[in-house]
């Protein structure tokens, strides 16, 4: 029997039983449901989704004036989307890096990349400020050369940092082995700074329950069916009832938008993770790992990992998958042939972890844009703003993009609004039937460019161009 024939076996074998769940949201600690919007109320301030960018949305809202009623509408539960499903990595980027910051905004990155650094500090302290216990770690992160090709790319990411300020390690072979025990290593990137992690499942529900607290009026399981103006405010619609406000804030993500243009901007990728069981004692010790940092690939298909409080590892990407329509449904969390690669992948990671099982393994849909960053903008004379399209950074950027969405309502100009990647929306996914398979086409060229030692064809090239790209 070949090496491959066995670990595929070992893979399939170690996610029999796996629960087909979210670990994050199903816990035993998880809230019980909220009630859902029956009838019609009035408020200043309403918004739609309660994910990060809505939840913080609406903190942020308080924050700004403590007299704003506000109320929040979430279409199944807190925590419920990409929110409850992410790897819990909080990044001060808010240009999906500074090697894409550099490409597409050469002469604003320094200061997104000071805005970003400061929207995590501040994303910190609210947390830290509110008592919020959500395993908040500054742990960081390191970035891992798997392929020869890959070490190259790491120096020149450090040089980068150095160009702009960020400190970062570079580690030899030898010395990230040292860290974290593992034979696939050739080199590794650390970051202390720049990336805390949460559980963010217990961040998204403490959120929830600092806002009740202010007197925000959250409902779940009430979809916004319909949005239109209604006298001099706006009415928001739901299957039972209604919200009568003076403002909108639309926090969606990759789900349906009551305002359709949204739909030119986000395309659905499925992103699939798996979580282990606990390990045991002499398991732990095998892989060193002693700062539980998060750590991820430096291909362009690449893997994250991070441990977790209670001792399990949870370990996703990889594969980033589209369905013609943008189909997003429930029955596309479970893909077999994309969980057992990861479980592959994971035990050639870390081989000495034989017989550990999964415990849980799901997938979600992430509201990916052709640039990798949110689009931002406003709709029905500016009573509207939007916020959608975080890719894979938007932990930490859906507080950035929360503030945005409220200077977009004011109406005045602040610093944040000066920005090209706030005044710019990313280029329009073309529609179907192009769509789909520009975005397989897209994705086969990535996957042979990691093959070929990193080397991009002339449609990623044309791509990188023009700031465009599909990534998870």
């Amino acid at each position: 029997m070949s090496h491959d024939t066995t670990v595929a076996d070992a893979a399939v074998e170690a996610l029999r039983g796996a629960a087909p769940t979210a670990y994050w949201t199903d816990r035993v600690e998880a809230p019980g449901a909220r009630a859902s919007l029956d009838g019609t109320i009035e408020v200043d301030l309403v918004v739609i989704g309660g994910g990060f960018t809505g939840l913080w949305a609406a903190w942020q809202a308080t924050e700004r004036d403590p007299s704003r009623s506000v109320v929040l509408l979430e279409a199944e539960h807190i925590a419920h989307g990409a929110t409850g499903r992410n790897g819990g990595f909080v990044a001060a980027s808010l240009t999906h890096g500074l090697t894409h910051g550099e490409a597409i905004w050469p002469t604003q990155v320094a200061a997104l990349q000071k805005e970003g650094d400061r929207n995590l500090a501040d994303l910190v302290s609210a947390i830290e400020g509110a008592g919020i216990d959500c395993d908040l770690r500054r742990a960081g992160k390191t970035t891992l050369a798997i392929e020869p090709w890959q070490v190259d790319g790491l120096r020149d990411a450090q040089a980068l940092g150095e160009k702009y300020g960020v400190p970062l390690e570079l580690l030899s072979r030898d010395e990230v082995r040292a860290d974290v025990h593992s034979p696939t290593y050739l080199g590794g990137l650390r970051d202390r700074t720049g990336t805390v992690l949460v559980d963010p499942a217990k961040l998204a529900w403490g959120m929830a329950a600092e806002l009740e607290r202010r007197g925000v009026r959250i409902f779940e399981a009430s979809a916004a069916t319909g949005l239109a103006r209604r006298g001099a405010g706006l009415r928001v619609s739901t299957e039972h009832g209604g919200v009568d406000a003076r403002d909108v804030v639309i926090a969606t993500a990759a789900y349906p938008a009551p305002l359709k243009r949204l739909g030119n901007y986000i395309m659905p990728l499925y992103d699939h993770v798996l979580m282990t069981e606990p390990l045991s004692e002499a398991q732990r010790a095998s892989i060193g790992w002693a700062d539980g940092q998060g750590l991820t690939d430096a291909g362009n298909q690449f893997h994250y990992y991070r441990p977790t409080a209670d001792g399990r590892i949870l370990f996703g990407g990889w594969d980033a998958v589209y369905y013609f329509g943008g189909k997003v449904d429930a029955s596309l969390e479970q893909r077999d042939s994309s969980h057992e690669l990861l479980a592959r992948h994971f035990f050639e990671t870390f081989p000495q972890l034989a017989g550990l099982r999964f415990a849980n393994r799901w997938a979600g849909p992430i509201d990916s844009t052709t640039r990798f960053t949110a689009a931002y903008g406003t709709a029905l004379g500016g009573r509207v703003a939007y916020a959608v399209g975080h890719t894979g950074l938007g932990v930490g950027a859906s507080r950035f993009s929360a503030d945005v969405a409220l200077d977009l309502l004011a109406g005045e100009p602040t610093s944040r609004l000066r920005y090209d990647i706030v005044r710019k929306r990313p280029f329009p996914i073309p529609p179907e039937p192009f769509r789909n398979p520009i975005i397989q086409f897209t994705r086969h060229s990535i996957l042979a460019a990691d093959a070929d030692q990193g080397r991009r064809n002339l449609w990623l090239r044309t791509l990188d161009r023009f700031g465009l790209g599909f990534n998870s």
